[in-house]
């Protein structure tokens, strides 16, 4: 009797990486949501949740029709990034 071969190794995997972003000099973008924001600073995109609310971070961002946009210009003075 052959037992069949899953791929759900495969599907977990795929499930538990995430979105992909662009590395930081590539993001054309004048601002990104808090997901790629909190990629691109290495924090939990809740961190900025709560930066944004308590208006505490060093970053403040932009609110679109109640959404967060954090601007890319602000992220690349923040890390020190040109391109």
């Amino acid at each position: 009797m052959q037992t069949a071969t899953h791929h759900s190794a495969e599907v977990r995997t795929a499930a538990t990486t995430g979105p992909t972003f662009p590395p930081l000099e590539l993001e054309a973008r004048p601002t990104v949501d808090t997901a790629a924001a909190a990629h691109y600073l290495h924090r939990q995109p809740q961190t900025l949740r709560i930066w944004a609310s308590r208006e505490s971070g060093p970053l403040r961002p932009l609110r679109i029709f109640g959404r967060l946009a954090w601007r890319t210009a602000e992220i690349r003075r923040l890390l020190g990034v040109t391109f």
